[in-house]
């Protein structure tokens, strides 16, 4: 169990002269209580709720940089009320972040209190009552098949680097992968007779994905001139940087926006865009959407349904149009 704190020995009076309030160590150095308590959290938030690297990090930086704020109005976190939270929503509004943004802070600060009730450290969570802010519709992307084939045919080929950042594509619009999967991907993972990919997701869950030819040929060109992995640790991991290291998530951003550019395609796009592709074109071809769903991995149908731009009512009559009782 991660070591918590009373509440009484972290807040601070309001109106008071700000203070950081600390404990000492064995050692007789004075530790930040607020950082012992985000360090539980990050724990609560990996190990037991299972989330993402990506999102805890995001979690634990939202709560760090409110208390902060709130830190310097004199305002422990244990006192906080649901006026504080608002002010503070309201300040990062008029600071620029969209309302996705705004949610998802909503959403860390939410999470840190619900888990510090449980935990005893506060009395009430102060995000109750506080209204989420309503966000429209999202539709991301979408690259043509044309698009897509454009931007495959522009990688030279004929570089070590060429063949690996071939194989990227393919994997990450033949599976339609997320970029943290894509450069997670191990060789252990790859089925090849099988026809699969082993992928661990969101929360360490994993899915079975279909590998298809294509897909399956880039990764087989490329194993031959994969560099020389640094060291034993990245033995097993698919794709590497000339330095034999994991490739980073930014260094696949860019690879993605040059090869775009280079094919002429004139849109923002990113990896994320691939999958996305990957689920309309899908679709759009007749794939069952419970099929689409548990290859992206998602949890909830309606994610599927936004995610490529179908229409509830579709497969709503899709069902119920082979409902013996419709």
């Amino acid at each position: 169990m991660p070591m918590t704190i009373s509440a009484s020995r972290w807040s601070t009076e309001r109106n008071t002269e700000a203070c950081k309030e600390c404990q000492v160590s064995p050692s007789g150095e004075f530790i930040d209580m607020d950082e012992t308590l985000l360090k539980d959290f990050r724990y609560y938030l990996g190990i037991e709720r299972r989330l993402s690297s990506n999102t805890v990090s995001a979690y634990v930086s939202d709560v760090r940089e409110f208390l902060e704020k709130m830190e310097g109005r004199g305002i422990g976190a244990a006192s906080v009320g649901a006026s504080d939270i608002v002010s503070y929503l309201s300040l990062k509004v008029e600071q620029g972040i969209s309302k996705r943004s705004e949610a998802r802070l909503l959403s860390s600060l939410r999470s840190f209190y619900a888990w510090a009730v449980e935990e005893g450290e506060v009395k009430s969570n102060p995000c109750d009552g506080v209204q989420a802010p309503k966000i429209g519709r999202y539709l991301p992307q979408v690259l043509s098949v044309e698009e897509v084939e454009a931007i495959m045919d522009s990688v030279d080929t004929g570089k070590k680097s060429g063949l690996r950042d071939r194989a990227i594509l393919e994997v990450l619009y033949g599976c339609g992968l997320r970029v943290s999967e894509a450069v997670s991907l191990r060789i252990s993972d790859i089925f090849f007779d099988e026809g699969f990919l082993r992928i661990v997701g969101k929360g360490n869950k994993q899915r079975l994905v279909p590998l298809g030819d294509m897909a399956a040929d880039a990764i087989r060109n490329y194993l031959p001139v994969r560099e020389t992995p640094y060291s034993r640790e990245f033995s097993d991991r698919l794709f590497l940087n000339p330095s034999g290291k994991p490739l980073s998530r930014v260094s696949m951003f860019t690879m993605v926006k040059r090869q775009a550019m280079a094919a002429g395609v004139d849109k923002e796009i990113s990896p994320h865009t691939f999958r996305h592709s990957f689920a309309t074109h899908r679709v759009e071809n007749g794939a069952d959407l419970r099929v689409v769903q548990e290859m992206l991995g998602h949890e909830s149908i309606l994610t599927t349904e936004i995610y490529t731009h179908v229409d509830s009512s579709v497969w709503r009559d899709t069902v119920l149009s082979h409902h013996p009782r419709r």
